[in-house]
């Protein structure tokens, strides 16, 4: 082949790492990467550009570490799981006294009362109802708020506005907003993970993308369950043809970053390939259960013999580990609890509303109370939140005969953990618990709120795209001051 010119470049000299590169089929490469990846070697060897994930200083002093949110997609109805309202029974039957919105299926009937006893618990005395016999037994942790609001009522729409700010697909959901502003504690995992045993809530798995942030960002799907938890991340093989083969795409990745003047969609990329890469020795003993006391496996209703309750008890305790390990953010996907609705919305009861309600409370209500006390035993309960919520709530009438439709006029969620006042109550709905009447809170709010207990100033935490700056609470949003401690 005649020589040509433009093939060769001249370069004066051969760096350390080029050579530990492109000598020996890339050995030595491989070795200084797997150093680098101790964190004994990390910190001070790596810059923030190589480290994308490294843990970055909060605006502010921090009250949590982690945040766990429990995600009952579909619509948990209000007055009968955390919001009683006994003149639900006095008028039973009789149509509602004022004039109502127009509801989804608009199928509008009279006054429904809850099937569902309430039972004032603990010290604080707060009322839950039989739904929730074990989250009654950690009432003194929780902050309750009855006032919440959503501004649509289409699954999608609500599930989207819940997770992003907004109603659009294309954003960065919360938990890749807190990966961005704060990076993660262990570069062998993902700062944001979604434990996928469940069904994924009306609008896929953008409400869990990065959005315009770097695509480390998004959420990694973990499935505690299978013998693959993560899709194509299998255990670490010892066969060299790996380690020659993870040497020489990293050769390539690295040559194509440097033409394309270090892209950060490309850059991101990389750093995925090499978490990917890390998690295959820390995954296998994430969801390895079996150092776990038989006790601790009991609280969570790990011994129960229905099998829903079971995938939700494994996801819980998975959880618990992720924080253990310095996972920023966690989801937790719904069980459907009796074959009843979609996998997608298990709690949207629009008929047969004791049937479903009863059965999903029955998977997550054992689960996520031993979540709580297994965090409070453990002294990481002060340093992680924990949210238990749906998309919006449900109508104090009947829909059809024996169903509810969806209400984002006014609901409740409840969080615990740190920086919050514990068995506490705040804002009301009416007497029918239909509007609020008292304290109202937007989504936007408790963004605000859960940015503001991990040491971030939500106006503060922008990314410019498009010309603009954004942020997870667009431009609205205000700190919920009166639920902090």
């Amino acid at each position: 082949m005649p020589f040509n010119p433009h093939h060769f470049q001249f370069r004066p000299y051969l760096t350390r790492r080029e050579m530990l590169r492109k000598t020996s089929t890339g050995f030595g490469m491989l070795a200084l990467s797997a150093l680098m990846a101790d964190p004994a070697y990390a910190g001070p060897g790596k810059s923030a550009e190589d480290r994308p994930l490294a843990p970055r200083s909060p605006h502010f002093a921090p009250k949590v570490k982690n945040v766990i949110l429990c995600y009952l997609s579909g619509g948990l109805s209000q007055v009968d799981s955390f919001d009683p309202k006994p003149r639900l029974e006095r008028e039973a039957g009789k149509p509602m006294p004022f004039k109502t919105e127009r509801t989804m299926f608009n199928e509008d009937g009279n006054i429904f009362p809850s099937p569902w006893r309430f039972k004032n618990y603990g010290k604080s005395g707060i009322p839950i109802s039989d739904l929730f016999p074990h989250i009654g037994g950690i009432a003194d942790e929780l902050t309750v708020i009855r006032s919440m609001t959503a501004k649509f009522m289409a699954h999608a729409q609500a599930n989207f506005y819940f997770h992003c700010g907004t109603q659009f697909a294309g954003f960065p959901g919360m938990g890749s907003w807190v990966t961005y502003g704060l990076g993660s504690e262990n570069e062998n995992l993902p700062g944001f993970v979604v434990l996928g045993s469940g069904g994924i809530p009306l609008g896929g798995i953008n409400l869990f993308g990065s959005g315009f942030l770097p695509a480390i960002h998004q959420g990694s799907f973990i499935y505690p369950e299978k013998e693959e938890p993560l899709s194509n991340i299998r255990p670490r093989e010892s066969d060299p043809r790996q380690r020659r083969r993870i040497a020489f795409v990293n050769d390539l990745d690295r040559g194509f970053l440097d033409r394309t003047d270090r892209n950060p969609q490309v850059e991101a990329a990389i750093s995925n390939y090499e978490i990917a890469y890390r998690m295959q020795t820390e995954v296998p003993d994430l969801v390895d259960l079996r150092g776990e006391t038989e006790a601790t496996k009991k609280l969570y209703g790990l011994d129960s013999e229905v099998p829903a309750k079971v995938a939700y008890a494994r996801q819980c305790l998975v959880a618990r580990r992720l924080v253990e390990r310095g996972v920023r953010f966690v989801e937790l996907t719904m069980v459907r609890g009796d074959g009843m609705g979609s996998m997608s919305n298990p709690w949207d009861q629009h008929y047969q509303l004791v049937k479903g309600h009863t059965a999903n409370a029955f998977v997550v209500d054992q689960p996520v109370a031993g979540l709580v006390k297994d965090l409070k035993a453990r002294g990481l309960l002060d340093e992680t939140l924990v949210l238990f919520t749906g998309e919006f709530g449900r109508t104090p009438f009947v829909q059809s005969t024996d169903g509810r439709d969806h209400n984002p006029f006014g609901f409740s969620l409840w969080l615990a953990g740190g920086g919050l006042k514990k068995g506490f109550i705040h804002g009301a709905t009416d007497e029918y618990g239909y509007r609020v009447v008292e304290n109202k809170q937007t989504i936007h709010d408790l963004h605000a709120t859960i940015l503001h207990l991990l040491g971030l100033g939500h106006e503060a935490l922008t990314y410019r795209f498009g010309g603009r700056d954004f942020r997870l609470t667009d431009v609205h949003g205000n700190l919920i001051k009166e639920i902090l401690s």
